[in-house]
């Protein structure tokens, strides 16, 4: 995380009303108590009004108001439905990342609209996914943001078995299923691949070109065109 981020997260933090130590702190940003201290002199030396001090703990002082987020009650349930797509069907790291965003945006909205974050009308119940595919998806996820070669041992509908090295390029969920939009090497061509259809993946070492013909919108067109 970046300095300037950890900042910010500290801000929001601190201005939930409630008092919060270094040591929470740290532990929800992963640095050390000492990088916490040293955040909040840095903050209040920029004019950040903090009420506080070590070993007490920390909150924004009290009026000071960080700008809310204009949302209404119908973008905000769609924020909730996505936090909730994610966090239901998405691989550990989005999930907690999907948490963390409706976190931040918690600090911010008025009080008056605080209500429809935690509001149970929009629930997406989990469905049980194979050993492995959270992970998986976490995998894959990292090869696409990284442009990372992908080693695939995948199963077709009869079970039978063929291994492949593809450069991932986007993930797709329909519903109940996720795929993978790659180009193939074996195959010379765009295929798409179930996740709960892959046995095992490794994440090579090279990456892929950002080749004309081979990209993302190209794999789309080919989708659009019934060739995948």
């Amino acid at each position: 995380m970046r300095p300037a981020d950890r900042l910010f997260q500290i801000v929001l933090a601190l201005g939930r009303g409630r008092v919060v130590t270094a040591r929470q702190l740290a532990e929800q940003l992963a640095v050390s108590e000492r990088t916490i201290y040293r955040d909040i002199q840095d903050l209040m030396g920029s004019g950040v009004p903090i009420d506080g001090e070590a070993g007490v703990g920390y909150r924004l002082r009290r009026g000071y108001q960080i700008p809310p987020l204009m949302f209404d009650v119908a973008e905000l349930q769609a924020l909730v439905f996505g936090v909730r797509v994610a966090q239901a069907y998405g691989d550990p790291d989005m999930a907690e990342a999907a948490d963390r965003a409706l976190g931040k945006i918690d600090a911010v909205l008025p009080e008056r609209l605080r209500s429809e974050l935690d509001s149970e009308r929009l629930v997406v119940p989990p469905v049980a996914q194979p050993p492995g595919a959270a992970e998986l998806l976490g995998e894959v996820r990292d090869a696409i943001n990284q442009r990372r070669r992908l080693f695939l041992d995948y199963r077709d509908v009869d079970g039978n078995g063929t291994e492949r090295i593809v450069w991932p390029l986007s993930l797709l969920y329909w519903g109940r299923t996720w795929t993978v939009g790659a180009w193939c090497e074996l195959r010379q061509a765009f295929r798409s691949f179930r996740i709960d259809r892959i046995a095992s993946s490794r994440t090579l070492g090279s990456r892929f070109p950002d080749e004309a013909g081979k990209r993302l919108q190209d794999y789309f067109a080919a989708v659009r065109d019934g060739d995948c």
